[in-house]
């Protein structure tokens, strides 16, 4: 998609914290990104008003990603149809990456974008390897959501037909089980990955909460991850983020995403796609790192507190 709407002066709204490779295509093709944020207060909502802002003559759609990696957050109907009026003020589309569709457990659940698209017109991203999971195959598709023909009037349809011509296709055993894989996936199977990745969630919150340097704003309710907030004062002899997930592999074998990577100095993204004991370790093993390398202050309130 970022190949497609590369054209002389055009720009692209993308969320911060977020994926890098929307923004690595983005600048492959020349095309311009501005980075809006999701605001964690508000249980990583879009910034509407920021979105507003934004938005120039020559912008010409906003990406969202719903339910939300890295965010671990699910958005509801009513916000929605929020994203899409600001989308319809501002004349432009809106991408929907949903490759976590589905993939939600709290409270609200999974709403397409797609079902706004009367109202601004849609492309959603989808794809076999979350859902079902099977992160290896690759495959992946759009649909388009335009009732009243504005992509097509644009061409941008066209577009996509003619970029998918010249791409490389998933591999052709995939491409032939796809349809057997989707037609008869039991939904027991949805049910049982959901209540795996709902248990997941709830260990990694409550084990969060009791890491003093660690603010976890919003419990996940979606995707696999989840961002928290780094307190970087605590510490003596680490710098920034990445200097603690660098020292935390190397010490602890524990792996986590810095969130300078994804736009979010000193926060992290964390992984609960574990199983439960294993996930239940490494955050022991996140918490027993945090106190050896915290300034002696903190840490010895800390074992007065135990």
């Amino acid at each position: 998609m970022m190949a497609v709407l590369a054209t002389p002066g055009a720009n692209v709204l993308l969320p911060r914290p977020g994926f890098p490779l929307y923004q690595a295509r983005a600048a492959l093709g020349g095309l311009e990104f501005r980075h809006y944020d999701l605001l964690p207060e508000k249980g990583w909502e879009v910034d509407i008003d920021g979105v507003e802002a934004l938005a120039a003559e020559n912008t010409v759609a906003m990406v969202i990603v719903n339910p939300n990696n890295p965010c671990g957050s699910v958005y509801s109907y009513e916000h929605l149809a929020k994203i899409a009026e600001t989308a319809r003020k501002l004349g432009i589309m809106i991408i929907s990456d949903e490759i976590y569709d589905h993939c939600a457990f709290g409270s609200k659940p999974f709403v397409p974008m797609g079902v706004f698209g009367e109202i601004a017109p849609v492309v959603t991203l989808g794809g076999i390897s979350k859902r079902w999971m099977v992160p290896g195959w690759r495959l992946g598709w759009l649909a388009m959501t335009d009732p009243k023909g504005v992509l097509r009037s644009k061409k941008i349809f066209d577009s996509i037909i003619t970029y998918r011509s010249i791409s490389v296709d998933p591999a052709a055993i995939v491409q032939g089980a796809i349809p057997q894989i989707i037609a008869n996936t039991d939904e027991a199977f949805f049910a049982n990955g959901m209540n795996i990745m709902r248990e997941a969630s709830e260990i990694c919150y409550e084990k969060l909460k009791a890491i003093d340097c660690i603010t976890c704003p919003h419990k996940p309710e979606g995707s696999m991850f989840v961002m928290v907030k780094l307190d970087i004062s605590y510490f003596g002899g680490i710098d920034d983020d990445i200097d603690f997930c660098t020292k935390l592999a190397k010490e602890e074998s524990v792996v986590i995403c810095p969130g300078s990577g994804l736009g979010m100095k000193n926060w992290l993204r964390i992984s609960f796609a574990v199983d439960p004991p294993l996930l239940e370790d490494g955050l022991e093993r996140l918490k027993s790192f945090c106190l050896r390398h915290a300034k002696p202050t903190r840490s010895k309130r800390a074992d007065d507190e135990v």
